[in-house]
């Protein structure tokens, strides 16, 4: 049935007329062309078997600039926003989410580049092409949301580090060409969130570093590249006292600082997943006859996609909003959760009716909605789960709890 989901794809609602400039409607159109022609098939025939990006797909996207969205034109970016960014990752989650996830190796990760001078100014000019890719470990297995937790410890010994101890949920580790590690330099602080350094460790495409074990984490769903658990054993990584976007000690700052932009592209993610959902069950509804006619004649299916879409243009005119505001330069660090955990939400609940509206269809490989079903569940916990989101909003809207004495 990937022909037909190919064959279905026609985008509904995305009007934003208030955002959108020629330009960016015209970046919407590439993104969405590449999906439809490039991704969609890639993900059908790859997904059920749990398999990989293919690298002429990241290719593909390098040469079209998607990994250089938001790095600067002097990098070999495009020199864009978060709001270009969004428009491009929602298009490629329609798709495969995996997809729509990958561009962040550049996008997210230019600043982390490790080396100085020319030799660094190369290597973000090749991943703004796609070619220099890096992968991000923070999360521990006592350490998710709670950043302060970590463990992972990197000693100086002369001019290297020497890491070690465990990690979980590093996704793209063999892929990457560098690891952005997050380890604690400073174990004698009273603040529990400072000591955290930043750390770059390169490695050759395809293996973990020197040093470094791991197996990938069976998931359920987030096919296209592996997670994995990672164990650093006497690591060494030379000392760059410049370059990177992360100063010895400072690393929980600068993660701080980035999840207005990653909340707004998981976003983006969800509501691609949520709009894949709903043009796949419009064209079910217009296929599948039953009690001789199409049951998109029904009325129990005709407001289930009515709906669908109202909520999924709920969520998208939030995320042009926070987005505009990230480019505007003005903190909204509270807008930016509502539209994380708005969308996340949206995305399992439109998904779900997508594979409800196929019916025994929906609940095989057959057909993608499937896949959208099960990355969506994913939203709700990646950046920070709908709780943590809760929690942050509540706070900006009641203050935080003070301890009881």
């Amino acid at each position: 049935m990937a022909e037909a989901a190919v064959g279905s794809y026609e985008m509904v609602g995305a009007t934003g007329t208030g955002h959108m400039t020629e330009e960016r409607r015209m970046m919407r159109e590439l993104a969405r062309e590449f999906t439809h022609n490039e991704v969609i098939p890639v993900a059908n025939r790859l997904d059920p078997e749990k398999g990989d990006i293919p690298r002429d797909l990241i290719e593909k996207m390098g040469e079209l600039g998607f990994f250089g969205i938001t790095i600067p034109e002097k990098y070999g970016g495009l020199g864009l926003g978060t709001f270009e960014y969004c428009l491009v990752a929602e298009e490629l989650a329609r798709g495969w989410m995996s997809v729509a996830s990958i561009i962040a190796r550049g996008n997210g990760f230019y600043r982390s580049v490790p080396g100085t001078g020319d030799e660094r100014l190369a290597k973000i000019e090749r991943m703004a092409r796609g070619d220099y890719l890096g992968a991000f470990s923070m999360s521990e297995p006592n350490a998710g949301s709670d950043v302060a937790s970590i463990s992972c410890r990197a000693k100086k010994d002369g001019d290297e580090w020497v890491i070690n101890g465990s990690k979980y949920w590093c996704t793209f580790a063999d892929g990457a060409d560098f690891i952005s590690v997050i380890a604690r330099t400073d174990t004698d602080s009273n603040k529990r969130h400072a000591g955290l350094t930043s750390i770059a460790v390169e490695k050759p495409r395809g293996e973990l570093p020197k040093g470094v074990t791991g197996n990938a984490i069976p998931k359920i769903g987030y096919f296209g590249w592996k997670t994995y658990e990672l164990h650093f054993d006497n690591v060494r990584v030379p000392i760059v006292e410049k370059g990177g976007d992360s100063s010895e000690g400072k690393a929980f700052y600068s993660v701080a600082s980035g999840l207005e932009v990653a909340r707004a592209h998981t976003a983006a993610r969800s509501i691609g997943l949520a709009q894949g959902a709903l043009e796949d069950a419009m064209a079910y509804a217009h296929e599948r006859e039953q009690f001789g006619q199409p049951i998109g004649n029904f009325q129990a299916i005709r407001f289930k996609i009515a709906t669908m879409a109202t909520e999924i243009e709920a969520a998208r005119q939030l995320m042009y909003h926070v987005a505009n505001e990230i480019d505007s330069g003005r903190r909204c660090d509270k807008e930016a959760s509502m539209v994380k955990y708005f969308a996340a939400e949206m995305a399992e609940r439109v998904t779900s009716e997508g594979l409800q509206i196929l019916g025994g269809a929906g609940y095989t490989t057959l057909h993608p909605m499937e896949r959208y079903w099960r990355d969506a569940r994913l939203t709700k916990i990646f950046e920070g789960s709908s709780e943590i989101q809760q929690r942050i909003i509540s706070d900006n809207l009641l203050g935080k709890v003070k301890r009881q004495k």
